[in-house]
């Protein structure tokens, strides 16, 4: 079993507000059946009668992360309608519960609230922000039920009510940084959104900065709802960095493009380096972003029948001018694992799933993933892509073979949790 108290002291603010939204919603009921507006039963498991399992998706439509969530929610809704004309799970066809997220952490945890008690659907699939997770976490441990979160984030949790499909820390931070030491960088500027995972994720690469022996010269954040970086980047621009490591999310990148491109900054002199920037993003930075990198673990790009499967279906279902990405595939690949895992475990009851979750695969358009049972990540493929003329990534590195997923960064000797 996980232990659930490795991260709770860090979140003791955000486990009160949500568990007083838990508990204002949550009544009791003994059959725990998917139907009904009585609360979760008190032993939390969400099992199901009848022909239809109700699943979650819960996803910002509005707010500043509707221009990356909405991608989520497509390639979710495209996964489900594939796996009901497929026979369901365990011959249950799945009727999905829609929400919006609206960018706003509180709502998250109020949504994910209302799709545990009220609708009680089995399980919840969505957020993007840590932000969001962290929001939602107190509330899907309280109810003991499940939520499929679908986005790189800056690791150090695990949880048993969680399964994380998107990259931990070493499986996209850790290769990026590689990366540019192999490119022989020397000096690295931050720029951050101003929330959890940006200001965890670069306390990780200024540790292992100087284990590489890159110079952090400039660190800089905004708020996740701001688009105004004039003053930071111009700070970019007198320290002159080898390379920008970019965490910021959602709509404020635009800002920021926007404002290192007026600071004649480029690739040619102090390139990017994103883990938030995708196919679906590129295009909309309202600049030529052809020469910048990303850092991820699948493009549109992997070349592998199942990705050209995926594609073919996502475009024939949404147009042929809509780009796949990292985050969309990882959500649809977390409805797949879901569905394996289930008809393992011959149930959609928590206990079972978990159960049954370790060792299960799926060949995802990224390549097979497998399900650690232990810290509810997944083994992935560590990947560096450079934008080109088309919006598209060409892959300059990758890991060669899946990385087994360190949430907590047990195999690196250089990581000091404690340290500042």
């Amino acid at each position: 079993m996980l232990g659930k108290t490795r991260f709770r002291p860090i979140m003791l603010v955000a486990a009160v507000s949500a568990l007083t939204l838990f508990a204002a919603g949550c009544g009791s009921s003994d059959s725990g059946g998917s139907g009904g507006s009585e609360g979760a039963s008190s032993s939390g498991d969400t099992c199901v009668d009848g022909d239809t399992v109700k699943l979650g998706f819960l996803n910002s439509t509005s707010g500043a992360m509707a221009i990356s969530e909405q991608t989520v929610r497509d390639s979710l809704i495209l996964a489900a309608e594939e796996i009901n004309a497929d026979g369901g799970i365990l011959g249950k066809q799945i009727e999905y519960v829609e929400e919006d997220g609206a960018s706003d952490p509180p709502v998250f945890a109020e949504k994910i609230n209302k799709l545990l008690t009220e609708d009680q659907v089995a399980a919840v699939f969505g957020g993007w922000t840590s932000a969001s997770r962290k929001a939602m976490l107190p509330v899907v441990e309280g109810a003991d039920g499940l939520l499929f979160y679908p986005v790189q984030y800056e690791g150090l949790e695990a949880s048993e009510n969680i399964y994380y499909t998107g990259a931990t820390t070493n499986q996209q931070i850790i290769p990026a940084m590689d990366f540019l030491k192999e490119q022989g960088v020397k000096t690295l500027f931050l720029a951050g959104s101003d929330y959890v995972f940006p200001r965890t994720a670069n306390k990780i690469i200024k540790q292992y900065a100087k284990e590489l022996g890159i110079e952090i010269v400039g660190e800089e954040y905004v708020p996740l709802d701001s688009d105004d970086w004039t003053t930071q980047v111009a700070k970019i621009a007198k320290a002159k960095p080898d390379f920008v490591f970019n965490t910021i999310n959602g709509s404020s990148n635009v800002g920021f493009i926007k404002a290192y491109y007026e600071a004649g900054l480029g690739p040619d002199n102090s390139p990017i380096i994103s883990v938030s920037i995708a196919e679906e993003e590129a295009p909309s930075m309202g600049e030529d972003v052809s020469g910048q990198y990303a850092a991820w673990n699948y493009f549109q790009s992997v070349e592998s029948p199942e990705n050209d499967t995926f594609i073919k279906a996502f475009q024939e279902k949404y147009g042929d001018d809509r780009p796949t990405s990292d985050p969309m595939e990882a959500a649809y690949t977390s409805l797949y694992l879901y569905k394996n895992i289930v008809e393992k475990a011959k149930s959609f009851c928590v206990d079972a799933v978990n159960g049954a979750a370790d060792g299960v695969t799926f060949a995802a358009p990224e390549g097979e993933v497998t399900v650690n049972g232990e810290n509810h990540h997944i083994a992935k493929t560590g990947l560096i892509g450079q934008i080109n003329d088309d919006n598209q990534f060409d892959i300059v590195w990758d890991s060669e073979k899946p990385i087994e997923p360190d949430p907590f960064l047990e195999g690196y000797d250089w990581w000091d949790p404690k340290a500042e």
